[in-house]
């Protein structure tokens, strides 16, 4: 007879499963989330993470308008409620507004039920501010469980994770290796996570993501990549 020690470790191996996809791009194929564009027509996909943030989101705002870019900001809940005008502000720019869930949470520790309310109530949020309910989700540190998954798509939400990342986030973090990490082999398809908050992360993380994002765009655009949003 198998050990209960054993059944309980596959148990936790299957129900952890999903949260190793934003390591294994093979795991994403099997488990269908994507983490490039459907479409990879000479264009790359900008993403934030974790706002909206007082200070980073407009610092991120101005140097996409000057550059005349467009990115998916994946709003946390919370943060929205906070500063609804905000929120407003990046939709009226002419970003997609994305989903984060409501409060920043590993969803390996939140039950099934818990979610359906932070989801709920975090798409009611961020359409209440911007006018639209948002359509794609990414969890708080790319984390999926499998009835996370699972609850993510009968919501009609369609998940994204990424396939570049500068690790912004970190206190060690310089805008010249923000830049140089989240550009390194570019290629058409790709959607880059960074972040424009610093809720959930090291202290001014987002000054050091603000000031490497020029450097990104020139490295988008020296490939001949154009940078779009990832809706």
């Amino acid at each position: 007879m198998r050990s209960p020690w054993i059944a309980a470790l596959g148990a936790a191996g299957v129900w952890s499963l999903p949260a190793l996809a934003p390591l294994m791009p093979s795991l994403c194929r099997v488990l269908g989330i994507p983490r490039r564009l459907e479409h990879d027509d000479g264009a790359v996909a900008l993403t934030f993470d974790d706002g909206p943030h007082p200070e980073g989101t407009p610092a991120v705002l101005d140097a996409l308008e000057r550059a005349g870019a467009r990115a998916t900001f994946f709003l946390v809940g919370e943060q929205v409620e906070r500063r609804p005008a905000l929120a407003a502000e990046i939709s009226a720019a002419g970003h997609t507004i994305a989903l984060h869930g409501h409060r920043h949470r590993n969803l390996l520790r939140v039950p099934p039920g818990a979610l359906a309310d932070d989801l709920d109530r975090a798409s009611d949020v961020i359409a209440e501010a911007t006018g639209a309910a948002p359509t794609l989700y990414r969890p708080p540190y790319g984390i999926f469980s499998p009835a996370g998954l699972a609850l993510v798509r009968r919501r009609a939400l369609r998940p994204l994770l990424w396939s570049r990342w500068g690790h912004d986030w970190r206190a060690s973090a310089t805008p010249a290796g923000i830049a140089g990490e989240v550009t390194r082999d570019l290629e058409p398809g790709d959607v880059l996570l960074l972040h424009d908050a610093d809720f959930y992360s090291a202290e001014g993380s987002w000054r050091r993501t603000a000031a490497a994002l020029p450097d990104v765009l020139e490295a988008v655009a020296r490939r001949g990549l154009r940078p779009v949003t990832a809706a």
